[in-house]
């Protein structure tokens, strides 16, 4: 039925589009009919009849059959990547080794794989090529005389331009075999300026993007695989490349895109948005990177979308190093199930579903198993899970927690409650100083001591605070603190210009590049201290999407998931470094646990809820067992006890909210109003699949809080910056070309004097005016629209307006 839906909605929006009445895809009607399906504009800009209903019905009937006799193998008829050398070279590491292994283990099922589907899990570790490995994986899935076609959706842009151009520089994939899609367009061409001009000054030669088997970069010039063309003349994508969004995202083999492009196949409830999904769906694989990096309440559209790709015969891959058992196996019973409405209908004995073809890949082993149901899905999982367990209880430990007391106490002789703001300040100045002395390395010019850290916390406002409040603090005398604010509350062009900096900066696989680069070395050549640090204080989004590689960090905490993520991003580049003090400090408490007594302390971002998922106010050490506390790795997240106190334990309730998110109890327990994922195939097709209640009780990407679009615009003379917002639609002058006003009065441009302090001062601030009037020069538009376009940054909206210093972004105005 939904495929049925999808033809007869392409074969009308074709058919509308047809305008010439002596086109000949056009069918004739009753003459003089007064019924009138659609409209046109005349030479005189005035709308007038188009198609008469008959001759509409009519022709949409003769394009839906014509269609549907074209729909079955119709991916056939699309390009594909075959013999390429790139994805077929076996590995000269010994420490991507596995990536082989883990492509013969493909090419065994892959005859098992094209009867009953496939669903593969990548739990390598961080730095051991998951990326390049998944695309090796489906390439040896694929049948080698066809060649491949596979969609890689993953959760952020950031990722997915990175993957993407790491595919196309590593793989030598041009424009023709790679499409890179991903949502907002001037991010995007950001990221292709900047990437442009690094390549024009040599500079991106030297930088590898990919964590895997080709840091040195020694691919051969013709790794680029054949491409078979395809047969753009077959009737479907006749018809579906007229439109060329759709043709972007079907015709090249290989895709790159944020899942964003891919969900509304499930989510569409009018219009025709599932379409271009749907026949992409139905003609590429679909591997789903990091997947459990999406907030829990997006898991059930991504539930779906694996349910869609079962569904329309894709193979699935998932990928991440800190996968959930509860989440693998609602993504496998979503999968089979759609697997088998795709055998009923399609399969070379209707009606009989064949075995799922299963295998599990990492670092360490490789395994497959056919799979007739969810039971031998999971014990061939747990094993695998058991085996991955103890080879990381034997792997030499990398990251060490230690955990710092953090509570407002008043000082000695000190009268009433301190500022909260300054006593975190001042035990996260105390940590990073512990820490800079553990694990600094020696400036080879100039003999001083040398880190560069992160502090990780949770949310933007109180971020913004202990930044003003370590400027009023400063160092200690004989250090020198070196502060970048990075968060996503910087206009577009700014927050590029911070990430440029860092990717820069944080590539240390060369350890001794760290001291060439301008930002560090300009800065020990002009100060004096014996030691300096190099801090990043930054919000959630430094845990993924960058390829980042610190000496130390500090962390408010508010999930495990988050904290192991984000400690992978220590000694990334270093795999061979073996942690004998610990390296990561996380406070044990955060910040909300003392603003908001009343309230849940882990959330916003975590798992803890008020009344469904509460845990006791305890320090994060009584929430957490012994084995969770010292190494920090992937161990308390992979597998979960079999009797879980989410009430007691932060690792616990991170794993009881998955459990009940993706698969609750059975069909209809918990009761219909406590919607879960797995209703979407569970419940009664007429309720589940063929309404749209799920989609509007679970939607992707719900935002919590009113927004606001704005931008950070230059005045004429390019001297002074003024903030404006975007107006809405409705309050919009019809054909006005500005929808922006000028909103001075809510921004409070703070002084300079807020970032001075004694030994501390920031760093990787970029000028923005200078970066805008740049980038205006390079590509001959005006500077103002400029500022609209590359200034856009996104606001809570706030009744009191913001306040802004380019140290520091935008924070709400107190």
């Amino acid at each position: 039925m939904h495929v049925a839906r999808l033809v007869l909605m392409l074969a009308d929006h074709h058919y509308s589009s047809l305008i010439d009445p002596q086109d000949p895809q056009r069918v004739r009607g009753l003459p003089g009919s007064p019924l009138v399906a659609n409209t046109k504009f005349d030479a005189q800009g005035r709308r007038v009849p188009n198609q008469a209903l008959d001759e509409h019905l009519l022709g949409v009937a003769n394009h839906s059959t014509e269609l549907c006799h074209a729909l079955p193998r119709f991916e056939q008829h699309l390009p594909r990547l075959a013999c390429h050398e790139g994805l077929e070279k076996r590995s000269d590491d010994p420490r991507f080794r596995w990536q082989d292994h883990a492509a013969d283990t493909a090419a065994g099922m892959r005859e098992a794989a094209a009867q009953g589907g496939a669903f593969i899990v990548n739990m390598a570790s961080t730095g051991c090529g998951k990326t390049l490995a998944n695309a090796r994986v489906m390439y040896a899935l694929a049948d080698p005389q066809l060649g491949m076609r596979c969609s890689f959706a993953l959760g952020l842009r950031t990722l997915t331009l990175q993957t993407g151009r790491a595919y196309r520089q590593t793989l030598k994939l041009d424009d023709d075999q790679l499409a890179i899609r991903v949502g907002g367009a001037a991010s995007r061409e950001l990221f292709e300026h900047y990437a442009a001009l690094a390549e024009a000054s040599g500079s991106a030669s030297a930088q590898s993007l990919l964590d895997d088997g080709s840091e040195d970069g020694r691919q051969d010039d013709d790794a680029g695989g054949v491409l078979f063309e395809g047969d753009a003349s077959h009737p479907l994508l006749a018809r579906a490349f007229r439109n060329p969004a759709m043709r972007k995202l079907l015709a090249a083999p290989v895709l790159a895109c944020t899942v964003d492009h891919l969900v509304p196949a499930t989510e569409s409830q009018r219009g025709g948005a599932q379409i271009g999904p749907m026949l992409r769906l139905m003609s590429a694989d679909l591997v789903i990177d990091e997947l459990d990096d999406f907030d829990i309440d997006d898991l059930p559209a991504v539930a779906r979308l694996v349910h869609w790709a079962g569904m329309l015969g894709a193979r699935v891959l998932v990928s991440s190093a800190t996968l959930p058992p509860a989440l693998v196996r609602g993504m496998f019973e979503a999968y089979r199930d759609g697997r088998s409405l795709y055998a009923r209908n399609r399969g070379q004995r209707p009606g009989q579903q064949a075995l799922v073809a299963c295998a599990w890949i990492d670092e360490f082993d490789q395994r497959r198993l056919d799979c007739a149901d969810s039971a031998s899905f999971v014990r061939e999982h747990d094993a695998f899970v058991a085996r991955r367990y103890d080879a990381l209880v034997q792997a030499p430990p990398r990251r060490r927690m230690e955990l710092l007391p953090f509570a407002p106490s008043p000082a000695p002789g000190q009268q009433g409650r301190p500022d909260l703001n300054t006593v975190a300040a001042q035990r996260i100045l105390e940590a990073i100083t512990t820490l800079h002395h553990r694990h600094a390395e020696t400036d080879p010019v100039t003999g001083r001591r040398v880190s560069i850290g992160l502090v990780r916390m949770a949310n933007i406002e109180p971020l913004v605070e202990v930044a003003l409040a370590l400027y009023r603090l400063g160092a200690p005398p004989g250090l020198r603190l070196h502060l970048c604010a990075y968060h996503a509350r910087y206009p577009l062009l700014m927050r590029s210009a911070i990430e440029r900096v860092l990717d820069r900066v944080l590539d240390r696989r060369d350890p001794q590049a760290l001291f060439t680069q301008a930002e560090v070395r300009e800065r020990l050549d002009a100060h004096d201290e014996a030691d300096q640090m190099f801090v990043v204080l930054g919000s959630p989004v430094t845990e993924v999407g960058r390829d980042h590689s610190y000496s130390w960090a500090v962390v408010e905490p508010s999930s495990m998931r988050s904290l192991i993520q984000l400690v992978g991003r220590v000694w990334r580049h270093q795999p061979e470094r073996v942690c004998a003090e610990p390296n990561v400090i996380v406070l044990d408490h955060n910040l909300r646990f003392w603003r908001r007594p009343d309230g849940p302390a882990f959330c916003r971002p975590g798992f803890e809820t008020k009344v469904d998922w509460p845990l006791p106010r305890k320090p994060l050490g009584e929430l957490l067992r012994d084995s969770e506390r010292d190494v920090i790795d992937a161990r308390s997240r992979i597998r979960m006890r079999k009797k879980l106190q989410p009430r007691l334990s932060l690792v616990d309730l991170e794993h009881a909210r998955l459990q009940a998110t993706m698969l609750g109890g059975g069909a209809g327990d918990p009761p219909i109003r406590d919607l879960c994922a797995h209703h979407w195939w569970t419940l009664p097709r007429t309720d589940g699949l063929m309404a749209a209640v799920l989609q509007q009780q679970q939607p992707f990407r719900r935002h919590a809080g009113a927004e606001v679009d704005a931008c950070l615009m230059p005045d004429e003379e390019g001297e002074r910056l003024h903030l404006c917002t975007v107006l809405p639609e409705h309050e919009r002058r019809q054909g006005e070309s500005q929808p922006y006003i000028e909103v001075d009065r809510l921004l409070t441009q703070l002084p300079d004097s807020v970032v001075l302090g004694e030994r501390i001062a920031p760093w990787a601030v970029p000028d923005y005016l200078a970066e805008l009037t740049a980038l205006a020069q390079h590509r001959g538009r005006p500077l103002q629209a400029c500022g609209q376009r590359y200034g856009q940054v996104t606001l809570p909206e706030h009744d009191r307006g913001w306040r802004f210093h380019p140290a520091l972004g935008f924070s709400k105005r107190m």
